[in-house]
């Protein structure tokens, strides 16, 4: 089956104000598939927003390809494209009703007063918002807002909705429920979202897919899992939750285990598979992969954060080097300057790039 929306080496170049050139999107190869959730994810000015605009028409492309449906996008203005686009400011008319706003672009295309007020309903059940027409905006809250903003983006059922940031202006409580009801909506829509975000957790909670992008450049493609367990590089692995990261010399394989140690000695156990004595390596381990037990890299809690059920640790090996960050289960005391030991899995080492 043939993607939803094909982008083929996208390249859109800025003059800076010191005269230069900074390629915002550089050579962007994506495809988006029906009723998919994708995100955008990567730090300021990566060329997140860039692509995101350039889908929606508000920004032209210096060279490549869009293609939604089948039909190009290339020359079509904003207006004449079958997307919708939610913005972070939601955008709403503020001397205008709920329904009015979000039945408003309806209004604009001379769709009958019945006709449209049944779609408004819809779409306002549809996001949580029912019985709530007749309110303005200012006397909504900021969840609420952003709910009315999606209703408006929805009603005209686009193959393709373009979601910019629009969840981080809410507190912390209120994003993680959005998260969870922008997932709901997607699926119950069957409309292939497409989200941009800086935020990590968002990304791995709501997405099908993430696109991981740097300096105009994709970096990584992959389901949630794939990008936080097995990254492809040192940025993704730094850049997606925290991890540890180990370059290390496979020092000898034992069977199906291979024994590393870094240059200030501590050993690490990988999975042998693809390894050799002698082997520079960088290696990742999550906080969450480590165990604290009676064997292990010996070290001393540094400082221990309570988290609720867990805690976050910084263990300084014996050894030497950089401290190890841990989250372990809330059950014993392991204060500042408690002696621990951290096992782990080998399997759970993912190997990154030779060093």
């Amino acid at each position: 089956m043939s993607p939803l929306l094909e982008i083929r080496d996208a390249r859109r170049t800025f003059v800076t104000p010191e005269g230069g050139h900074l390629a915002a999107l550089d050579g962007i190869n994506l495809d988006v598939g029906e009723n998919e959730f994708v995100t955008l994810l990567g730090p300021s000015g990566c060329g997140k927003t860039t692509l995101l605009r350039a889908i929606s028409g508000f920004e032209t492309l210096d060279g490549g390809t869009m293609r939604l449906n089948g039909a190009d996008l290339t020359a079509l203005p904003p207006f004449r494209r079958p997307v919708n686009t939610v913005f972070q400011s939601y955008a709403l008319f503020g001397h205008m009703t709920v329904a009015r706003n979000v039945g408003y672009a309806l209004e604009v295309a001379g769709v009958a007063k019945a006709a449209r007020d049944a779609q408004v309903t819809e779409a306002l059940e549809k996001v949580g918002l029912a019985g709530l027409g007749t309110r303005r905006p200012g006397h909504l809250s900021g969840g609420q807002r952003q709910r009315v903003a999606l209703a408006r983006a929805i009603i005209a059922k686009p193959r393709l909705l373009l979601l910019d940031e629009p969840l981080s202006a809410l507190d912390r409580n209120l994003r993680l429920q959005m998260q969870l009801e922008l997932k709901t909506l997607q699926n119950s829509l069957g409309i292939a979202f497409v989200f941009v975000t800086h935020d990590q957790e968002e990304a791995l909670t709501m997405s099908d897919r993430i696109v991981v992008m740097k300096s105009g450049r994709i970096e990584q493609i992959g389901t949630p899992r794939e990008i936080y367990r097995q990254p492809k590089n040192r940025f993704v692995a730094e850049f997606i939750g925290e991890t540890n990261l180990f370059p290390v010399t496979i020092e000898r394989v034992d069977g199906a285990e291979a024994l590393a140690r870094t240059a200030d000695g501590v050993e690490l156990r990988l999975s042998a598979t693809g390894r050799a004595a002698g082997e520079k390596v960088t290696a990742i381990l999550r906080p969450a992969d480590f165990t604290l037990g009676a064997t292990g890299i010996p070290g001393t809690v540094t400082r221990a954060v309570y988290l609720g059920s867990d805690l976050y640790l910084l263990v300084q090996p014996n050894a030497g080097g950089p401290e190890i960050r841990v989250i372990a289960r809330d059950g014993g005391d392991f204060s500042q300057g408690t002696d621990v030991h951290l096992a782990h899995d080998p399997a759970r080492v993912h190997v990154l790039e030779a060093v």
